[in-house]
């Protein structure tokens, strides 16, 4: 069983699921040299909670949670009768079809609960003839050691296996759970990005700027007004053209609403195609600010919530940035401009900065080349399978 509650925890577990299926196949034809896999129906099952990467990847989607994606306090409120109502669903789906393994795809604030809820179930049931105990991994963790590091007891308690993407959470665990089973894999959205920094962008034309405001509804509300505005003041001093991407139709039509009568076109997917071409990205901070380091291509970088959310968030989030690679590095590789500062002026100066000066590209993607060097795995998928299948040995 697999929940993944947003689009970059589809994509993940999409992955994750097809190299599950290929070990499981390579680990029982070494097992047994006589056994032919001739039909792969009578391989490891897969359902849950996902979206359309999970269905093409041959996962049974019985919710489709990517639908449920929010962002800050306020959006939690409002769905919070939702959520409750999805953690018994699934809960109770879990206990009818008993998945020898559950596996938690990012999503933390719902998956740690989930996790805790699980275990309270199975204590519940256990007895002679229920004997049902799945083993629990997450598959990616929570950012507990940038806020509210006490979760990590929560996870030593409720896990059997924690998946890491990223060098520095293996040791960070070690220090304050130290029973908890952490397997560092290396981040799989590098299996097929190149190891080499280069400047990118298209030869001839005016550059080409990717506007990236994020994966969830309340992203797109928040973020594409500001970079719109910004677009509109580069414009005025600057010749480039615009690439707005989202992962979902849904996301693509209210971008083309927002958008109408700005010089902005706008993509549903192909992002990787878009990032082989731009010179510069405009980004909500995240997953995806990831990526692009990935891609060696130089971004500013934004966050706007609620009000309420970003008040709590600045008490208790512990780290200085909130871009990956600018935390991978500990400096600002990517100019973060969070609630207040992030404004279509400071945003369009630091991107006109950045596009006139060639030779400040060239040196930010070599550094980020360098920065992200670690997660470079070209086989991060099969050692994270690995890892999972690793739990049944005796």
């Amino acid at each position: 069983m697999l929940i993944a509650g947003e689009a970059s925890g589809d994509r993940l577990a999409a992955g994750l699921v097809t190299a599950l299926r290929d070990e499981w196949w390579r680990k029982h034809a070494v097992a047994d040299q006589n056994l032919q896999p001739l039909h792969k129906g009578f391989g490891p099952v897969f359902f849950g909670a996902g979206g359309d990467a999970m269905r093409a990847a041959r996962v049974e989607i019985v919710e489709d949670m990517t639908r449920h994606a929010v962002i800050g306090l306020s959006d939690v409120l409002k769905k919070v009768g939702d959520f409750a109502r999805l953690m018994r669903d699934l809960a109770d789906l879990a206990e009818r079809r008993m998945p020898d393994v559950i596996i938690c795809v990012d999503f933390g604030g719902f998956n740690l609960r989930f996790a805790s809820e699980i275990r309270k179930r199975v204590k519940r049931r256990a007895g002679p003839f229920n004997t049902w105990a799945p083993k629990i991994v997450q598959f990616v963790s929570p950012q507990v050691w940038g806020s509210r590091p006490r979760r990590a007891l929560r996870m030593e308690r409720d896990l059997d296996l924690l998946i890491s993407l990223y060098p520095f959470e293996r040791e960070w665990f070690a220090r304050r759970a130290p029973r908890l089973r952490v397997a560092f894999v290396g981040h799989p959205l590098a299996e097929k990005t190149p190891e080499t920094g280069r400047v990118t962008g298209a030869a001839g034309g005016p550059p080409l700027v990717a506007l990236l405001p994020g994966s969830r509804t309340g992203e797109l509300r928040r973020h594409l007004p500001v970079m719109l505005a910004a677009t509109r003041l580069m414009q005025q001093t600057q010749a480039c053209r615009f690439s707005l991407v989202v992962p979902s139709e849904a996301l693509a039509a209210e971008a083309r609403r927002q958008v109408a009568g700005d010089p902005v076109e706008v993509r549903c997917g192909g992002l990787r195609e878009v990032l082989a071409l731009a010179t510069l990205a405009i980004s909500k901070t995240g997953t995806i600010a990831t990526e692009l380091a990935l891609h060696g291509v130089p971004a500013v970088t934004l966050y706007k919530t609620s009000w309420p959310t970003y008040v709590i968030g600045r008490r208790i989030v512990k780290v200085k940035w909130l871009s990956m690679p600018n935390i991978l590095a500990d400096e600002e590789l990517f100019p973060e401009f969070v609630q207040g500062a992030a404004t279509p002026e400071a945003i369009a100066h630091a991107a006109v900065g950045l596009l006139r000066d060639e030779s400040r590209r060239r040196q930010l993607s070599q550094r980020l080349q360098q920065t992200v060097a670690a997660l470079h795995n070209p086989d991060a998928n099969g050692e994270a399978a690995r890892a999972v299948l690793d739990l049944f040995q005796a």
